[in-house]
């Protein structure tokens, strides 16, 4: 039976080596707080907060913090509502943009894929710097600049040809989610999968147009530009400009969320047979390994350079985000690791977390399995 959401639990670590490991990366810097959960077999035996909301602040991080989880997005939003979209039949992963942007049609985004989209072989650029156009524009007008500057962008490679994690590809992918469903994303996602899990108040992307949600909320960057620390609104500077709505980031949530979300998907892969509203032919296809060595929308362990550390198997699937949180299933061996944190806070030239990511799941993987199984 899994804990209530939100209550510690401290079954997976009685000699407290995780939560020594999580306290001594806040002293080290690493993070002002964090929420650490794992998963076993469908029932959580770890889950606990740790250090402050905020590096300026004496308020304390529990487990129902919530966290700007950055580019989970990818993988925990924009990607599900193009399984929704599939589910319904209205769109194919080999369906070219052109079919679905006809304003695109012409351009050398025509001929894009949405499965290239989702495994980031779209031969779009990674980033770039559209919030400083955007920016000057009245915040009505800049979620529809926002595709304009898309439209008019040059591909760096042919589609296909090689992989680039690229946020572009992910803000092209919401656009053609909102023109096919006629559904704006955090009302699709929300309506189509967060609801009907009972996570509408766990994840939830923050309309920036209207007032904050009342949630305890970890602050993330002192922002030069915005000129404030940022709280209960987006990080990403692309996202924000938009109106915090996007399909490479602005999603907020609780590491308990991100942990039922993915369970249910693990579980429906797993049994093969739906859970809930994942139909186990999609989720099977979105965890598939793709060319270039990504799935859709989700990224996969890497051997000897992973975030994940040395132990996860080879089927793992997951994702980091920039804000400092990330999340890694391995549905072979029932186990999943949601690490929530606020590396940015107040900075984000803080990349302590690069290196304590791996050993944390080293630590962790060593007390699920009892004995550590390097994983070639």
């Amino acid at each position: 039976m899994t804990v209530a959401k939100y209550q510690p639990c401290h079954d997976l670590d009685p000699g407290g080596i995780l939560s020594g490991a999580m306290e001594k990366a806040i002293r080290d810097g690493v993070f002002p707080g964090a929420v650490l959960l794992v998963g076993r077999a469908g029932r959580v035996v770890f889950h606990e907060a740790f250090g402050t909301t905020g590096a300026a602040t004496s308020a304390k991080v529990d487990c129902g913090t919530v966290y700007d989880l950055a580019s989970l997005t990818k993988p925990l939003a924009t990607s599900l509502a193009v399984m929704a979209l599939l589910k319904e039949g209205l769109m194919d992963l080999d369906q070219q943009v052109g079919d679905l942007l006809p304003r695109l049609a012409a351009t050398s985004k025509g001929a894009i894929t949405v499965r290239q989209l989702l495994a980031h072989r779209s031969g779009l650029p990674a980033w770039r710097p559209y919030f400083q156009t955007l920016r000057l524009l009245p915040p009505g007008q800049r979620r529809n600049g926002l595709r304009r500057l898309l439209a008019e962008e040059d591909l760096e490679a042919l589609p296909g040809a090689k992989t680039c994690y690229s946020d572009l590809g992910f803000m092209l992918l919401a656009w053609i989610v909102e023109e096919v469903s006629g559904q704006r994303l955090d009302i699709l996602v929300r309506n189509s999968f967060y609801k009907p899990l009972g996570l509408e108040r766990e994840l939830f992307f923050v309309d920036l147009l209207r007032p904050r949600p009342e949630r305890r909320f970890a602050a993330t960057e002192n922002c030069p530009w915005r000129g404030r620390v940022l709280l209960g609104e987006v990080h990403d500077d692309n996202a924000h400009v938009a109106g915090g709505i996007e399909g490479h980031a602005g999603l907020f949530g609780t590491a308990w969320g991100v942990w039922k979300l993915m369970e249910a998907m693990a579980r429906c892969y797993g049994r093969r047979q739906p859970v809930g509203p994942f139909d186990p032919g999609l989720v099977a296809e979105f965890f598939a390994p793709q060319q270039g060595g990504r799935s859709l929308g989700f990224d996969r362990v890497t051997a000897g350079a992973s975030s994940a550390g040395r132990f996860f198997s080879s089927g793992t699937v997951g994702h980091l985000g920039f804000t400092g949180t990330s999340f890694w299933v391995d549905p072979d061996r029932e186990v999943a690791v949601i690490l929530l944190t606020n590396r940015v806070n107040p900075s984000r030239e803080n990349e302590r977390i690069a290196d304590f990511r791996p050993v944390l799941h080293d630590e962790i993987m060593k007390l699920v399995a009892g004995s550590a199984r390097k994983i070639n």
